[in-house]
């Protein structure tokens, strides 16, 4: 028996791919649970196929499955929908599937609208779904109401056969890591908190189940052997227990993974001991979700943080190195720019090095939606509309798009401003373990403004100064390649040849192998006209086509065409 698991595509392009680009771990573990059980599964990725119903049918025949399951966030419903009526007009008896946040709380809605749709998997889905499975295989789909967690339609009336039982140990399922390769990963599944935009407490009805560090670094470990280095730890708060959340770290390290992974947390949750060991194990960034610098806002949001306490959170954070990054939303009930200002007033306190602005949106299955239905008398219809979600301004008539535009475009530009002061305040705690780290820390955000996200944002000011700022302080901690690197590239760029060859040369003291430093080295030496010098930099890498192609040209220069040719 096939089966397709399918993250379809958005209705809405983009700026931002990475946004909506990652199949949710659950597929995974629902691909794993099944392929455990002798099933033939497949996980497509089409965020970004292009709607293109030719291709879509061209798949669907090469693969022929038997069953397509569809991972539904409100936003890519339309795309599963669609794909859903291109697989019935091109398979005979395919069952389609529906399952995820989004067809959780949009079943009614959903079945009883789009006709393709056999069944839908409500909450937890990997126990259901593997049953639901082994029912169509055996040809015993009237025997599926007794199945817990499941939505359908039969005879034309609506079943649905109560909630599944949470999974209590989630180490019981097995490890996506063996059967998938993949960069984001949990370690827990739901959250304690009762945010009003949210819809994890409905979900998961604000319960915590916790894998075991054993079970987390495992799968960890199985990903890096299969060559993958950078991480997306995903949980709604990693750090909810400090001695977990160490025994993690002391593990990554005990191993020897060479890993660095971002994570997610709470500005109550986090302290010097948990910080430290988290860098140790190679955390480089974690996320914080702020929302807003007026208390008045969190409150209406139901976000339980406190001023003081998201002060403390990212002084702590930087200062062991890891980069803080703030999620703020904006548009919310009782927006204006009195609490805009006081969004910006507290950017500039607690300097943020990275920050992300969301339009508060109203998603099925949040106290936000549920507001809103009490407020307009409606119902789940609106969702009939080719639409991925209601941003809240829509909905009050305080609020209007062209202040939620300039509201935007104030937060994003003031932030962006702050940076070279935010970049210039890092203050990191003086542990001599934790140099080596610093350094890394303080050249990768000097990237950043030299080569990476910022750099081309004009609205920043003295880019380039702070980028050099930062590798000279990474430099003053340990000798790290990117600080050298970015020094030696910052300096040519500025036509300062002697300095950029200075910092090279002290570069292949400490790493003789690296061929960019090498490469770099060679082209400062070539501006200067010491072509025998750059020939030096360029044989060490005699494999190289980069290197072969300045080599040749030293040869020219020097008037050694002989050599020139007898290498072509």
């Amino acid at each position: 028996m096939k089966v397709l698991l399918i993250y379809p595509y958005f209705l809405d392009q983009r700026i931002h791919a990475e946004d909506v680009s990652v199949v949710p771990i659950g597929l995974y573990y629902i691909g794993a649970l099944l392929k455990q059980n002798g099933y033939d599964v497949e996980i497509l990725n089409w965020h970004n196929f292009n709607k293109n119903s030719f291709e879509i049918r061209k798949v669907f025949k090469e693969k022929s499955p038997d069953v397509i399951g569809f991972s539904i966030v409100n936003a890519n419903r339309w795309g599963a929908i669609e794909i859903a009526k291109i697989a019935k007009k091109t398979l005979n008896n395919v069952k389609i599937v529906f399952g995820g946040i989004g067809a959780t709380f949009l079943w009614e809605h959903l079945l009883r609208n789009f006709k393709q749709i056999d069944y839908i998997v409500l909450g937890e889905g990997e126990y259901t779904f593997l049953n639901l499975i082994q029912y169509i295989d055996r040809k015993e789909e009237e025997r599926i109401s007794s199945n817990k967690g499941i939505a359908f339609i039969r005879d034309g009336k609506l079943f649905k056969t109560g909630s599944s039982d949470f999974i209590e140990n989630i180490d019981n399922l097995p490890m996506p890591a063996k059967y998938f390769i993949f960069q984001h990963l949990i370690s827990s599944r739901g959250c304690p908190s009762n945010c009003a935009f949210c819809g994890s407490p409905k979900f998961w009805g604000r319960r915590v189940r916790f894998h075991s560090p054993e079970y987390f670094v495992e799968q960890l470990e199985l990903l890096n052997k299969k060559g993958v280095s950078f991480f997306y730890v995903s949980d709604d708060t990693f750090t909810m227990r400090e001695d977990r959340v160490i025994e993690i770290c002391k593990n990554i390290i005990e191993r020897d993974l060479k890993i660095n992974w971002f994570a997610i947390s709470r500005v109550n949750l986090v302290n010097d001991e948990m910080l430290y060991w988290m860098r140790k194990a190679g955390c480089i960034q974690i996320s914080y979700g702020i929302e807003s610098g007026s208390e008045k806002i969190r409150h209406v949001l139901n976000k339980n943080i406190k001023t003081d306490d998201i002060k403390r959170a990212f002084s702590l954070t930087v200062k062991y190195g890891i980069l803080p990054r703030a999620y703020f939303i904006y548009g919310s009930p009782g927006e204006t720019e009195e609490t805009i200002d006081e969004t910006i007033t507290l950017i500039k306190e607690i300097k943020p090095l990275n920050s992300i602005f969301y339009i508060l949106d109203i998603f099925p299955g949040t106290a936000l939606y549920e507001d809103f239905q009490s407020r307009n008398k409606t119902g789940d219809d609106i969702w009939l509309k080719k639409i991925e979600d209601i941003m809240y301004f829509e909905t009050d008539s305080s609020l209007s798009k062209e202040k939620i535009l300039s509201y935007g475009n104030k937060l994003r530009t003031e932030f962006y401003k702050s940076l070279p002061e935010n970049a210039s305040s890092i203050n990191l705690v003086d542990k001599s373990d934790l140099y080596k780290y610093h350094a890394d820390f303080l050249s990768r955000l000097a990237m950043t403004f030299s080569h990476g996200d910022y750099a081309n944002i004009k609205e920043i000011p003295d880019k380039e100064k702070i980028a050099e700022t930062l590798f000279f302080k990474a430099l003053s901690y340990f000798p790290d390649h990117r600080a050298f690197l970015g020094l030696g590239i910052i300096k040519q760029k500025n036509r300062e040849y002697m300095e950029s060859i200075t910092i090279l040369e002290e570069a292949r003291k400490h790493y003789p192998e690296s061929e960019h430093i090498a490469t770099c080295l060679g082209i400062s030496y070539m501006n200067i006209g010491k072509f025998e010098d750059a020939l030096k930099c360029f044989q060490a890498f005699p494999d190289s086509q980069t290197a072969l192609s300045y080599s040749e040209a030293c040869y020219r220069a020097l008037g050694d065409n002989e050599t020139v040719k007898s290498k072509e």
